[in-house]
């Protein structure tokens, strides 16, 4: 009996041993990366606690108090381990864009208000197949479409060519389309989405040709699919009335197709009220979000249809010579100058001085907002990857958000008692959930600090992470981010960007088999709206039947 008793014992004992070895295991020398003594946050779930981070396979593997260990080691003691910031509005896709958004702290870059010309999708996601540092996702762009249709322009240099599309005439912006070319731009956009875009990409802003129709037939492509579409309002940058009018245009169409839309860089005269309009229409269901960027300057080209002098000057009533900068040069412009490039390079990139710099804390402190920084490309020639390692400080110039977006909230942040956790949300959650509750996957798995979630991660000084671009030279990255971790690799390391780390995955839906657009028809409004045909058909301005007139 006794030898019995001493066997069950020993059995036990040694089950124990087995049991304390497999935990210890599962905390000692089994992880990729482990992030030690810092502090993690993650907005969704409010967690801000002195943790460990283990990551496996790309992943969260472990969130604990516990000492782990691992093959590389970070000592994130005095900082904050935070999810990867998002980046969902960025026309910089390239090489050195992507690096100086990941000094920024970007793990994910997106561009949701030009995008790619549907039909090139495809292309443009191959571009970047294993040759991205960071994450990587694109809309099919409402405006690339229009220029195909208007005007030809169907052989862009590349997939996101705004230089060449706005460069090549008037007509993709002052066209008004019959059916039968509105039909053509929505097909392109519709094989976009079909080929995988993330959602609809309207910059209706520049384009005074298109018509309250044309707009809501662009959203009623994405809401086929469940897709936002994501809008330089019509009248931005405008008056506190316009700009609230711009959104409610896109705010109507979004609640009448049940379909998500976001409103890009309302930082504009106006914004209060835009910002009340998201919120409530989100209070009652609808997947509506905003964006801003905290500059009191925008940058856009000089053909844009609101930088006319006409509008710029005479309706809005600003002076070119103290509103309109050149970037590279830094002078301001004068009327002379103004339609002397406008004629010879009607792409050119110009920055507009227009709101007061005071509201930028209030910008930063907005409910559910993105902290999104519309970066733009420098000159042509200067994205490709032989150009890498080029000094940040020779890089041609371009406006501060491009590298300082994040670094500029969270030091304004610092300055004004602004929550830290509110700022991580705006930087990274906020864009997740949005995205995520919009069925892409890619988004639902990022933006948090969890256990199982994608290990993208930014860790920063929450007392010294500031911007350093400046209008005089926008291309001096943030300080303050020691390192950044992409899909569980690191990519930034003691502030420096490693070169030739390409761990970025595509965010993108799946690609489907056959579009989902039906060409419009007068005879089917009719049929759908009218409870006795009359022999005029409703799709008036798009759109516009040659007939539209005569009635």
């Amino acid at each position: 009996m006794k030898n019995k008793m001493l066997s069950t014992v020993m059995a036990v004992f040694l089950a124990l041993l087995m049991l304390i070895s497999c935990n210890s295991k599962t905390h000692t020398g089994e992880f990729d990366i482990v992030i030690l003594n810092g502090r993690v946050m993650d907005p969704e779930t409010n967690f801000d606690a002195i943790s460990n981070v283990g990551i496996k396979d790309g992943k969260i593997a472990i969130i604990t108090e516990k000492e782990i260990n691992g093959k590389e080691v970070i000592n994130a003691k005095g900082l904050v381990v935070a999810p990867g910031f998002i980046e969902e509005h960025n026309h910089w896709s390239r090489p050195l864009g992507y690096k100086l958004l990941l000094r920024d702290g970007v793990t994910t870059s997106m561009d949701i208000e030009a995008g790619v010309f549907g039909p090139r999708i495809d292309e443009w996601y191959k571009m970047h197949e294993g040759n991205s540092q960071v994450n990587y996702g694109t809309a099919s762009s409402h405006e690339f479409a229009r220029s195909m249709v208007t005007q030809g322009v169907k052989a862009l240099d590349t997939p996101d060519g705004i230089v060449k599309s706005r460069g090549a005439g008037t007509a993709w912006a002052n066209d008004i389309m019959d059916i039968d070319k509105g039909n053509q731009m929505l097909e392109a956009i519709d094989e976009g989405l079909r080929q995988g875009a993330i959602g609809v990409a309207s910059t209706v802003g520049y384009l005074p040709g298109c018509t309250a129709r044309e707009m809501y037939e662009v959203q009623k492509v994405g809401a086929k699919y469940g897709r936002f579409t994501s809008v330089h309002l019509r009248y931005t940058p405008g008056n506190p009335t316009t700009e609230a009018n711009g959104a409610q245009e896109i705010l109507a169409n979004a609640v009448a197709l049940d379909a998500p839309a976001v409103i890009c860089h309302f930082n504009n005269p106006g914004w209060q009220l835009v910002q009340e309009l998201i919120l409530e229409t989100r209070k009652r269901g609808f997947n509506v979000w905003g964006e801003i960027y905290p500059y009191a300057a925008g940058m856009t080209t000089i053909n844009a249809q609101f930088a006319r002098p006409e509008v710029w000057v005479d309706q809005l009533g600003n002076k070119l010579e103290e509103t309109m900068q050149d970037p590279l040069t830094l002078e301001f412009y004068t009327l002379e100058k103004y339609n002397k490039v406008l004629k010879e390079a009607p792409a050119t990139q110009i920055i507009l001085y227009k709101m007061p710099p005071d509201d930028i804390i209030n910008w930063v402190k907005l409910d559910g907002i993105v902290f999104a920084g519309d970066g733009m490309p420098v000159p042509h020639g200067w994205n490709e990857p032989p150009l890498w390692d080029t000094p940040y400080k020779e890089i041609p110039n371009t406006h501060p958000r491009a590298a300082g977006t994040r670094g500029t909230c969270f030091r304004i942040g610092r300055e004004n008692n602004i929550p830290l956790m509110h700022l991580i949300a705006a930087s990274s959650y906020n864009p997740a959930k949005y995205l995520g509750d919009m069925g892409l996957k890619a988004m639902q798995m990022r933006g948090r600090m969890q256990e199982g979630k994608i290990a993208d991660i930014t860790i920063f000084d929450p007392e010294t992470i500031t911007e350093n671009s400046t209008y005089a030279k926008g291309t001096i990255p943030t300080t303050g981010i020691p390192y950044v971790l992409v899909n569980g690799v690191t990519v930034v390391k003691d502030s420096k960007v490693l070169k030739d780390v390409n761990p970025g995955q595509p965010i993108r839906f799946d690609v489907e088999e056959k579009g989902r657009f039906e060409k419009l028809a007068l005879d089917n409004w009719e049929k759908e709206f009218l409870t006795a045909p009359t022999g005029f058909g409703g799709l008036d301005c798009c759109l516009e039947p040659d007939h539209a007139h005569k009635h």
